[in-house]
């Protein structure tokens, strides 16, 4: 069984991880090149190229993919794995392979298709979610599926763990799969487009909670505090949940701007019998804070 591995973010590492621990290593990890990273514009490696070394699998780094290079490098595998590889495959690439090429996606096929399957399932208020395997095709998200998993979404889990949870099950899952696919075990199960639903990648103005829903959040109004507590936990890293906090009228005598806004990231919260409780805040140009009631 030879296959490679497409994939550059932290999802695509955990995935990896889980896959190589599980006995099932990719021939070669395709990522994105060495990029700079930070304030100081460190040239930094994908996670991936750094864990593929550390097990001594060969990676390769195109800036951008053609076919006939891509052949030169792969010669002869019978599959090919995606999970978060951050660039558009070409259809010639996807098809390559003997068996095709899998995708790994972080929500049930067929809801959830598209940019933020994550986001998305958090900001509906499911109270599960799972990870797909398909044979990716021409379309987006819609080739037939080879294996799920579900699993609970937790009450106070964020993107950023569950995240992590599903790149662990999709790990896990290849592990366990991969091999009866290559014999044939599996039966591909077409898609159902009735049940599909897509998502959109989100903007800043998406994150942005009204001041005063935000108050009336954290005085009882539970369907308020909800609403706004999954927003929290889906936008956590990108692009963040924020508000306009006014002013106080004592800004002035401190030096502040009378009258005025400031800008708030809302970090953390839950919700409790008496509404929205606030757990971290960060007001603009400020560190973090932990809050104990209202920003």
């Amino acid at each position: 069984m030879r296959f490679v591995f497409f994939g550059t973010a932290e999802f695509s590492e955990i995935v990896l991880k889980k896959m190589i621990e599980g006995g099932c290593a990719p021939d070669l990890v395709i990522c994105n090149p060495d990029r700079p990273v930070g304030r100081k514009k460190t040239v930094t490696p994908p996670l991936t190229k750094v864990l593929a070394k550390g097990y001594k699998i060969k990676t390769w780094q195109p800036e951008k993919l053609v076919y006939k290079e891509f052949a030169d490098q792969v010669d002869g595998i019978d599959f090919a794995v995606v999970a978060a590889y951050a660039k558009i495959i070409p259809q010639d690439i996807v098809d390559f392979p003997k068996l095709g090429t899998i995708g790994v996606h972080p929500s049930l096929l067929p809801k959830y298709r598209g940019a933020s399957p994550i986001q998305s399932v958090l900001l509906s208020g499911e109270k599960e979610t799972g990870v797909t395997l398909y044979l990716m095709d021409e379309k987006l998200d819609h080739g037939a599926i080879l294996a799920q998993r579900k699993t609970i979404i937790g009450d106070h889990e964020d993107y950023s763990r569950l995240e992590n949870r599903l790149a662990e099950l999709g790990g896990a899952l290849l592990a366990e799969t991969l091999q009866d696919f290559h014999d044939g075990k599996i039966k591909p199960l077409v898609q159902d487009e009735d049940r599909a639903t897509s998502t959109k990648k989100f903007s800043t103005q998406d994150a942005f909670v009204d001041y005063k829903d935000l108050l009336e959040a954290e005085n009882g109004n539970l369907e308020k505090a909800r609403k706004i507590n999954r927003m929290i936990r889906a936008f956590v890293l990108e692009p963040g949940a924020w508000t306009l906090q006014p002013t106080p009228a004592s800004a002035k005598v401190m030096g502040g701007r009378q009258g005025k806004s400031q800008r708030v990231k809302l970090l953390a919260s839950e919700v409790i019998a008496s509404g929205l409780k606030l757990m971290k805040t960060q007001a603009e140009g400020k560190k973090p804070r932990a809050v104990e009631s209202r920003i």
